[in-house]
């Protein structure tokens, strides 16, 4: 059984027992969210899709740290001007524990 969530504005696929990165969720660690904007179940080999979301479902899931993660660089540059520019950022996430699906 799977179920497709959405969670902080991005699509997940979920399963019981999985562990996701997603953005930075408001929380402390070991804290317990239930997310309710489920678009499609599938249990068994029968799909449920939602207009825009399946009625009843929701997943139940634990944060289990935030961290940031890799470096991502950005590097500028133009030709025969000597003009270069190089900036960085490192994402926040939040590690989540999908403990349960209710659907």
């Amino acid at each position: 059984m799977f179920v497709i969530v959405e969670i902080a504005g991005q699509q997940f696929k979920a399963e019981k027992g999985r562990k996701l990165y997603v953005h930075r969720l408001e929380g402390e660690i070991d804290s317990t969210l239930s997310f309710d904007k489920v678009l499609l179940v599938e249990n068994g080999g029968q799909v449920k899709v939602g207009a825009p979301v399946v009625k009843g479902a929701s997943v139940k899931a634990k944060i289990l740290k935030h961290l940031k993660d890799d470096k991502v660089l950005v590097f500028k540059k133009k030709r025969r001007t000597g003009y270069q520019k190089c900036n960085g950022h490192r994402q926040y996430l939040s590690q989540i524990l999908i403990e349960e699906i209710v659907a």
